[in-house]
């Protein structure tokens, strides 16, 4: 057992006139970042925050969004009781209930339509945040359903298996150990904010970079030796002229491809096509910039590759072409060694810790009998093979078809609708439910299509079990009540577990007997890290050795870096390469180029905002008030438009109307949205079956749209 009276302790600021300096996290966004925040308290109400200074995370730091929580944590659309629907679903017309009332409601429709149709046909869905996923997950199982799942249906997952496919786990780049740096779309001023004063520190250092970025962002302007502004949905044909030059000019490491990797041949053979000329034209790029960046990667010696995966994997050849920029790592014997790629096995919520715990075995140990698939599984079987919950966008198709079983009732949990490619068409899937039932701090448009409504917390009104890189664990303490009738998500999903009488003596015992199961192997316990203020260290963790995990043998079928997957040639009969292949992404759709022009591009990050989360926060909100596309500036003129004017733009899909935004830092042709804005929702214009076969991704960064001006008589 580690010493108590060792423990870090928090160095509180003065106190006075009332005021508590109280010590939480920030989980507005992804759980890589989840900031170390110091909470003002006075009179119970949160006055200010401001970031941890002692947090391993985030040094002080604060993002505009985890800076603008306090707005966030007393939006005025807070949702203070559960809700009963009254009116028609969708309208928002909802009565106070009680929780007694509201969780006999809610256990006696599940458990009918369990009855009538089988525990399958209760889908449960988590959206944001993640902290209590595995609690939910687990709820499933032991309710009977395999339908657990969310919103990675869209994120960062893809790209997981990629590398699950590839060499059996994820990885990280050891930038600090690289010479060159390889970046696809990367841009940590934006999106991931910590890591852009490591990048400005590296490049101080003298490391080169090369970024592939469809526009010109800060990153490219502050760090890229070379900027490759590459045609969206491009990055595999890209990859792949890479590799061909690479072995063209003998820059591929033999050795190593020799001793550690699989399928070489047979990917040598595919990427002689992908000569410079050809490359160059798929692309977009200049030969002389692809031959000269390649060359600095491939020559330059130990390089990584840093990426943001959803730019990649957000294409209906996502994950090909991520798989096609993996294989640049073996290729040049760049993957576990210093400089290169570490591999990194996950610790808790996709956080590389340092140290194992039993996150999976605690919902694998009630895994409910299979009886049919999963929703999706038949559609994209090899996220299934990889994935233990549902490809979600495949969902409103099952319920509105009913093949190959109905889904009748939905158990959702920050569920957003605006997350799914064709909107309007999970809108009418909710309408077809026979029961709705959803979770969220806020009335979102979602929301108002449930039968029962009920009212979650935010990080500040509870506490919750944190990893951190670095081989860090912390449990959080609520810095504030729960805010008018509002509860933890596990809170509710324990006691509905009650009134269900569950039988899952583990799962009713709550939340701290959840992390108990899974840290049972540690010397930590739940009550040492809440006697710290910070996150503290465990004793069990451990650095990543490079080199080691190569030579124990990686997770796959051969032991080896597989170029050849043969994980992926399980199902060569359902069309799938087990080698990384390039097709085009913007020809699945049936528009014609001449009538659909331009390239669409959604759900760019920008700096204030996640998903529709921040819209309704008056200071994220006001840095960008209006939803707004962006477009060359050339293109702008040729359409006779100015900033703020408004264009129309449509898709075989849909329509939506913004203010139009010219830049000279968007490539020739494309068109950027950014998503999650309530009164343009750029997920109405990409199709629900523009999907990715691999992983069933939406291609929501490679679509066919038009521009069409708005005049003032027809606005």
């Amino acid at each position: 057992m580690p010493d108590i009276n060792k423990l870090t302790k928090a160095k509180i600021p003065c106190e006075g006139n009332g005021i508590e300096v109280k010590r939480t996290l920030c989980d507005i966004c992804c759980p890589g970042m989840h900031c170390g925040v110091d909470a003002y308290v006075k009179d119970g109400k949160i006055i200010k925050l401001e970031g941890t200074k002692e947090h391993p995370r985030n040094h002080g730091l604060l993002c505009t969004k985890g800076a603008a929580g306090r707005q966030y944590v007393y939006r005025e659309d807070r949702i203070k009781t559960p809700l009963r629907r009254i009116g028609e679903r969708g309208e928002g017309k909802f009565e106070p209930i009680t929780w007694e009332k509201a969780y006999r409601i809610v256990a006696d429709e599940l458990l009918k339509v369990k009855k009538e149709y089988g525990a399958d046909s209760v889908a449960f869905f988590s959206g944001y945040t993640k902290w209590y996923r595995q609690y939910l997950h687990r709820f499933a199982y032991s309710f009977g359903s395999i339908n657990y799942g969310t919103e990675c249906s869209t994120c960062f997952k893809a790209s997981e298996m990629a590398w699950e496919a590839t060499v059996g786990l994820n990885s990280d780049p050891d930038m600090e150990n690289s010479n060159v740096i390889l970046g696809f779309a990367l841009n940590g001023f934006h999106s991931r904010y910590l890591v852009a004063p490591r990048l400005l520190r590296l490049k101080e250092q003298g490391k080169k970079f090369i970024i592939i970025d469809p526009r010109k962002t800060p990153a490219t302007q502050k760090l890229a030796d070379i900027h490759l502004q590459i045609k969206p949905g491009t990055d595999g044909a890209l990859a792949l002229g890479m590799a061909n030059l690479i072995i063209e000019n003998d820059w591929h490491d033999k050795e190593y491809i020799e001793k550690y990797t699989y399928g070489f041949e047979e990917y040598a053979k595919y990427v002689k096509q992908f000569t410079l000329e050809r490359t160059a034209e798929i692309t977009g790029l200049r030969k002389e910039d692809i031959y000269e960046a390649t060359k600095m990667y491939a020559t330059n010696g130990p390089a990584s590759i840093t990426e943001t995966s959803c730019s990649l994997t957000h294409h209906i050849n996502g994950f090909q072409n991520y798989r096609a920029m993996i294989c640049l790592n073996g290729l040049t014997g760049n993957f576990d060694r210093p400089g290169g790629q570490i591999p990194e096995k996950s610790t808790f919520y996709d956080m590389p810790a340092g140290f194992d715990m039993y996150e999976h075995e605690y919902y694998l140990d009630v895994q409910p009998d299979r009886k049919s698939k999963a929703i999706g599984c038949t559609k994209y079987p090899l996220w299934c093979k990889f994935m233990d919950e549902f490809q979600a966008m495949d969902m409103s198709r099952q319920i509105l078809e009913g093949t190959p079983y109905p889904i009748k009732a939905l158990y959702g949990a920050g569920m957003n609708a605006k997350m799914f490619p064709d909107t309007k068409k999970m809108y009418e899937a909710l309408k077809a439910l026979d029961f709705f039932v959803d979770v969220d701090l806020f009335m979102t448009d979602t929301a108002k299509y449930a039968d029962i409504v009920l009212p979650a917390c935010t990080s500040y009104e509870r506490g919750e079990f944190k990893a951190y890189i670095g081989g860090y664990a912390t449990f959080t303490k609520p810095v504030i009540e729960p805010l008018y009738e509002s509860k933890s998500d596990v809170q509710i999903l324990k006691e509905l577990a009650d009134v269900m009488e569950l039988d899952d003596k583990l799962l009713r015992e709550g939340y701290e007997a959840e992390i108990n199961y899974m840290i049972r192997d540690l010397s930590i316990t739940i009550e040492d890290m809440k006697a710290s203020d910070l996150p503290i260290k465990v004793p069990e963790a451990r650095d990543v050795v490079p080199g080691e995990f190569t030579t124990n043998g990686m997770n796959t079928a051969s032991g080896k870096f597989e170029f050849y997957s043969n994980y992926i040639a399980e199902f060569k009969e359902q069309g799938l390469s087990p080698i990384p292949t390039y097709r085009p992404t913007l020809d699945d759709e049936g528009m014609d180029e001449k009538e659909y022009p331009y390239i669409l591009v959604t759900g760019s990050r920008i700096p204030n905002a996640i998903h529709s989360r921040l819209h309704n926060v008056p200071w994220t909100r006001s840095l960008r008030p209006d939803p707004m596309v962006d477009i060359n500036a050339e293109d702008a003129k040729e359409l006779g438009v100015e900033k703020g004017d408004l264009v129309e733009i449509e898709t075989i899909t849909g329509k939506i109307r913004v203010k139009v935004n010219p830049s000279v830092k968007i490539r020739k042709g494309d068109v950027q949205m950014f998503h999650g804005y309530g009164e343009a929702n750029a997920n109405d214009l990409i199709g629900s079956t523009h999907t990715d076969p691999y992983s069933g991704y939406p291609g929501f960064k490679s679509s066919r749209c038009k521009l069409t001006p708005v005049r003032a008589q027809e606005a």
